[in-house]
C-alpha cells in the first residue's frame, strides 16, 4: 500500500484591494459564489396551505350537500351523465385545483440571498432571480396576525425594483429584511 502524499493547493498572491465604503467592503469580501442565505418562509406557508385546505374542505362539504340533495331529489336516480352530475363534479375538481393553485402561488417556500442576487424560490420550486435585496422596494399591502392560519405574523407585500415588475408575495416580516421600505406610487 502507498503513503498518502501531500498535496499543495496553489493560492492567488495578489493583494486585498483597499476599500472606503463598509458596505462596499462587505459585499466584495462575500464573493459572488458563495453559498447564499436562505430564510425559509414558514409562516407564510404555513397560512398559504390552511387557507387552501379551508377552501377545499369547505368546497367538498358543499359539493357533497348538492350531490346529496340530487339524490334525494325527485328523478335522482338516474344516470349521473342525464342529470348534470358529471358536469357538476368536473366544476368541483377545476374550482378545487384552480383555487389551490391561486392560493398557494404567491406564498414563496424561501428567499435566498446573496451579495449580487436575491432568488425567490416559489412555491412550485420554481425559482426567480432579482437584483441585490438593496435594489428592491418592499410596501406592505396587508398584515395578519399570528392566529390558527399561521403560527407567526404573516404580511402580504408587494415588491419591486429596477428591472423588476410588481410582484406580490405572502411572507413573514423580515424576509426581506435590507429592501427599501416605501409605499408604492399607484
Amino acid at each position: 500500500m502507498t503513503t498518502p502524499r501531500a498535496v499543495r493547493i496553489p493560492r492567488s498572491r495578489s493583494p486585498a484591494p483597499s476599500v472606503r465604503d463598509p458596505v462596499e467592503a462587505h459585499e466584495r469580501d462575500v464573493p459572488a459564489d458563495a453559498t447564499p442565505a436562505r430564510r425559509p418562509n414558514v409562516a407564510g406557508s404555513q397560512r398559504a396551505v390552511r387557507l387552501t385546505t379551508l377552501y377545499v374542505v369547505v368546497l367538498a362539504a358543499l359539493y357533497a350537500g348538492f350531490l346529496l340533495y340530487d339524490r334525494t331529489a325527485p328523478g335522482g336516480t338516474s344516470p349521473a351523465t342525464e342529470n348534470g352530475v358529471l358536469l357538476f363534479t368536473g366544476m368541483f375538481v377545476a374550482f378545487a385545483v384552480g383555487g389551490a393553485i391561486y392560493t398557494l402561488h404567491p406564498a414563496p417556500r424561501a428567499v435566498e440571498v446573496s451579495a449580487d442576487h436575491v432568488t425567490v424560490v416559489g412555491w412550485w420550486g420554481r425559482r426567480r432571480r432579482l437584483p441585490r435585496i438593496g435594489l428592491l422596494s418592499v410596501s406592505v399591502v396587508r398584515r395578519y396576525p399570528a392566529g390558527w392560519l399561521a403560527a407567526g405574523p404573516v404580511e402580504l407585500i408587494e415588491l419591486w425594483g429596477e428591472g423588476v415588475p410588481n410582484r406580490s408575495y405572502l411572507v413573514e416580516p423580515e424576509l426581506f429584511a435590507g429592501a427599501n421600505s416605501s409605499p408604492r406610487e399607484r
